[in-house]
């Protein structure tokens, strides 16, 4: 696909409306004590004012439906920026009933991760703004508190722009408390010690605008066809993790090395790969050791892979984005610097 540059966008103020919607899976109908929650912080730590759709708390909407709801966020002026609940499993279906004229006339900031990776792409081709991360159900309704990396670049996602130094917040968990326990609403999961981040590749600045995502959506996105075309990611800082079905390094390394024979390593200037959860959903938790064995593989995987096709691009594994919490919220579309003889990660949200 062709794709547009992205636009800039005024930034939403104290008192605008957000939607809140659940294009994915509608978590809000398993907890809708954690999505009130949500809400409630979005207000008094936003002064936003969050708006509801028909499908945002209905678990089964059809994909129509689920399309129908984003259409009219877009559609509705007084909406300034659209938040998905949490992610899911078959946006692939949804994409192709929204109606692509009335959101590119209409821009404004998206924010979700995962699955929503096949929005942001949507979004890339058409020149919309987008944010990766911000799942409302997972990073702000759970807990005690919103994370502080979470909530300075949701702010300066929706409203403060600005330019900010992703760092590592030092600990991370892969799941919270079930959304059906009460704890979940003032309780983390467990979290335990993050590693330093990795750097591979020249010690060179590169810049560029970011794209990618959940890298099993990216592999759906490319069987359907509806990928950047690969010369619009000349330049561009690629973005890569996985989910919480916790795929093997043998895995991912497959889904990257797909990536190089399409073209796409070869033409980027950087690669940013977040840290991994390693813990698989509804299993047992494995050791200490087995964690930190199971990243080390992904880590030396992802970049053997990249090197292969890239040797002069810069890569950087482990920064907290993507399944994991604390989280930051990164731009997709907008502009990155990756660092690598200072070793730093800076994000433009304007």
């Amino acid at each position: 696909m062709t794709s547009q540059p992205i636009l800039k966008v005024p930034k939403a103020r104290p008192g605008d409306r957000v939607a809140i919607l659940s294009p994915a899976f509608a978590a809000p109908a398993v907890s809708e004590a954690v999505h009130e929650q949500a809400l409630q912080r979005l207000r008094e730590l936003t002064g936003l004012i969050p708006v509801e759709y028909p499908t945002t708390r209905l678990l089964g909407a059809s994909a129509q439906a689920r399309a129908a709801d984003l259409t009219a966020a877009f559609a509705d002026p007084t909406i300034k920026a659209v938040l998905a609940t949490i992610g899911g499993d078959d946006q692939i279906t949804v994409i192709p009933h929204i109606d692509r004229t009335i959101v590119a006339a209409n821009p404004k900031p998206f924010l979700g991760y995962s699955d929503n990776t096949n929005l942001h792409t949507m979004l890339w081709n058409l020149g919309g703004p987008s944010f990766y991360g911000g799942s409302t159900q997972v990073h702000i309704g759970p807990g005690p508190h919103l994370d502080e990396i979470h909530l300075l670049s949701l702010r300066a996602a929706l409203l403060d722009g600005g330019v900010l130094e992703l760092t590592e917040p030092g600990e991370s968990e892969d799941f919270g408390v079930p959304w059906e326990d009460p704890r979940a609403l003032r309780e983390f999961g467990v979290r335990e010690p993050s590693e330093p981040w990795t750097w591979a590749g020249p010690e060179v600045v590169v810049e560029g605008r970011t794209w990618g995502g959940c890298i099993e959506v990216i592999d759906q996105i490319a069987l359907a066809d509806r990928m950047p075309s690969t010369e619009s990611l000349r330049g561009a800082i690629l973005l890569l993790e996985t989910s919480e079905e916790a795929p093997s390094a043998i895995e991912v390394k497959r889904w990257v090395r797909g990536l190089g024979e399409r073209g796409v390593l070869e033409v980027v200037a950087g690669v940013i790969v977040a840290r991994p959860p390693i813990s698989p959903m509804h299993s047992p938790l494995p050791s200490v050791d087995e964690r930190a064995q199971l990243r080390d593989a992904q880590r030396d995987a992802v970049i053997e892979e990249i090197a292969r096709y890239n040797s002069a691009a810069v890569i950087c594994v482990g920064v907290p984005f993507g399944h994991t919490r604390p989280q930051w919220i990164v731009p997709h579309g907008g502009t990155i610097k990756m660092d690598g003889i200072s070793r730093t990660i800076t994000a433009d949200y304007s």
